[in-house]
């Protein structure tokens, strides 16, 4: 069965994607092939690459034919192009903070021909209105920062901690910045680490969004949850589910069954 965006008009084929290639790239950049739609991603190994997390977040959010999407902390724009894939949301947006990250996510786009559907701003979520208007989204997810700011951050300004430590947006800023652009009844998907899960559901309930769904992550059938999958509805009812969890791996280098066929990795 195609994907729900290979029907999509306007991307181009992977062979024209790979034709185009050299006009898109910077020195030190590579194209990584995503195995969906022969969609590309423009990446920097010096910088921060995608990983399992985003692959497994763009699995688990629900986004119904025609929807609004906005992904907070963006990066590359890995999500924003899995989910043009995947679903069939009429708009995705994604907001990055770093320039040069926000410049790749948005060759990205422009090497697949997603110009229509997925649009890239280089802006602080922090500044209110920066994503977009209030209530203008129907779904909203988010990859942060996983560690909060402190000592023993060797260099503030790179790449790969500001990817991983609050050090320009806090779990406060994100869930701030989520619920202003979430319609009522919209809902958003978080990934994120488990042992900040009770912080997570406080933080997300003080701005009126309630978690819905939660998936916990194993690398392995027989080791402790390292990532967690969270949905919250803004204005919902308390109602939590707890899904069966994921196993990334059913050994050592073999991705497990689930990951191949339910998440396409």
């Amino acid at each position: 069965m195609p994907d729900a965006g290979s029907q999509k008009t306007g991307t181009c084929s992977g062979a024209e994607v790979l034709e185009n290639a050299e006009a898109f790239l910077r020195q030190g950049e590579r194209l990584d092939d995503l195995q969906r739609s022969d969609l590309r991603i423009i990446q920097d190994p010096s910088k921060f690459c995608f990983g399992m997390d985003a692959v497994l977040l763009s699995g688990f959010v629900t986004v119904k034919q025609g929807e609004r999407v906005t992904d907070l902390c963006t990066g590359g724009g890995i999500i924003p192009l899995l989910l043009s894939a995947k679903t069939k949301a009429s708009q995705i947006t994604g907001i990055e903070i770093q320039k040069d990250m926000a410049d790749m996510a948005e060759r990205s786009v422009r090497l697949n021909g997603l110009e229509e559907r997925v649009r890239i701003i280089c802006g602080d979520l922090r500044v209110r209105g920066a994503a977009g208007e209030d209530g203008s989204q129907d779904v909203v997810t988010c990859n942060p920062p996983y560690m909060a700011a402190g000592n023993g951050i060797p260099n503030p300004e790179d790449a790969l901690a500001l990817a991983r430590h609050e050090l320009t947006c806090t779990l406060e800023d994100a869930v701030r910045e989520t619920a202003r652009l979430l319609r009522n009844g919209g809902r958003t998907a978080w990934v994120y680490r488990p042992n900040r899960l009770a912080e997570l559901f406080a933080v997300m309930r003080a701005c009126r969004l309630e978690p819905k769904r939660l998936k916990f992550v194993h690398p392995f059938a027989d080791r402790e949850a390292n990532m967690v999958l969270v949905e919250a509805a803004k204005g919902g009812g308390s109602f939590l589910k707890v899904e069966a969890p994921v196993v990334v791996f059913r050994a050592p280098g073999e991705y497990s069954p689930e990951i191949r066929e339910v998440y396409g990795y």
